[in-house]
Formats: structure tokens, C-alpha cells, sequence
């Protein structure tokens, strides 16, 4: 029998209306949260046009990677709630672009795993 573990922390993404209450969120700047979420990291997706995220030039990490780093950081050392999965929302789709190019990041693939509904 073959076994396959994943440990990596699952990531969903989700409309802010659909949050759980206590959830560790990561969310894209100026979208709408409901109160009693645990831990909320923000991002800014890239302005539009100009470069593809993360190119080598302008950044070398996109800004949703940096704040699942954050997040990941702050599990690690205790400063922020343990969390067993985060819940990315956004409300462009250049913010649901900049959260799924965070997962091709090497770090961040390596901490956190899509998971579909």
C-alpha cells in the first residue's frame, strides 16, 4: 500500500460572507471582513499592467507570498493563534491572480497547499 502525507497547511479561498468565525485570513486590501476573525494578514495585488507578479525586476516576492510568510512566521513563533488552515479572500481577480501565484512561490509551496472546496 502506498501512503501519501501532505503536512503542508491548506489554503482556501473564499468570499469574505463565507468565513468561519476565528478564521486566519489572508485578504486582499480593501476587501470587506466580518468581525471575530483570529489573525488577518493583508495584501496588495500588483498595479495593473507593467509587469507579471513576482518578475525578477521589480520584486522578487509577490505580496501575498510575504504575508503567508508572515503568517506562517508568526504560527511558528507563537505570536499569533496556532491555525490549521488559512482562508485567502479577495474581492479582484488581479487578488485572486496574486494569491494563486503565491502558491508557485517555492517557499510558500513548500508551507501551503490549495485546497478546493
Amino acid at each position: 500500500m502506498r501512503w501519501s502525507i501532505d503536512a503542508r497547511t491548506p489554503l482556501r479561498l473564499l468570499d469574505a460572507a463565507q468565513l468561519p468565525p476565528g478564521a486566519t485570513v489572508l485578504a486582499e486590501d480593501g476587501a470587506p471582513l466580518p468581525p471575530g476573525l483570529a489573525t488577518v494578514e493583508r495584501f496588495a495585488p500588483p498595479p495593473p499592467g507593467g509587469h507579471p507578479i513576482g518578475c525578477g525586476c521589480c520584486a522578487p516576492r509577490g505580496q501575498a507570498a510575504v504575508a503567508l510568510d508572515r503568517l506562517f512566521l508568526g504560527r511558528v513563533r507563537g505570536s499569533i493563534p496556532w491555525f490549521d488552515e488559512v482562508i485567502a479572500v479577495a474581492h479582484t481577480e488581479a487578488g485572486k491572480a496574486t494569491i494563486l501565484a503565491a502558491l508557485e512561490d517555492s517557499v510558500v509551496g513548500s508551507r501551503f497547499r490549495f485546497r478546493e472546496e
